[in-house]
């Protein structure tokens, strides 16, 4: 909730009610044993690519799949409207309480916390399949 702009503002944080919260994520994430990061540096593609993973392992018989982005379906969150994308809208890896920089980092990839507005972030996606 600390430097986040969108805490209690959107569908996919763990503030909303009946939201997952990552104490009781933990017990869940224990389970897969393996999963796909995604990296691009264009957030919505990040969110696409992953839930197309999602479901194509979900229709593979992994029917576990669980993918894992900050939402970009919608420009602004209707919330506390209800949610106009519910069948795709999945929390974020950091909502359920995964490090990050650190699952990122142990892959190689880059991360870098951006220093100014002008640079250009790196997109991470996560699909958990069991």
């Amino acid at each position: 909730m600390y430097g986040c702009d969108d805490w209690g503002k959107n569908w996919t944080c763990p503030s909303t009610p009946k939201a997952l919260r990552p104490w009781e994520a933990e017990k869940i994430l224990k389970k897969y044993t393996w999963g796909i990061l995604v990296h691009t540096q264009d957030p919505k593609l990040a969110q696409e690519i992953s839930f197309q993973i999602e479901t194509k392992a979900f229709f593979d018989g992994y029917h576990l799949a669980f993918s894992m982005f900050d939402c970009y379906l919608c420009e602004t969150c209707v919330f506390p409207d209800p949610c106009r994308f519910p069948e795709k809208a999945r929390p974020s890896m950091q909502a359920l309480g995964i490090d990050v920089f650190s699952t990122v980092k142990q892959q190689g990839l880059p991360i870098e916390p951006l220093k100014t507005k002008d640079e250009k972030p790196n997109y991470y996606a996560l699909v958990l399949i069991e």
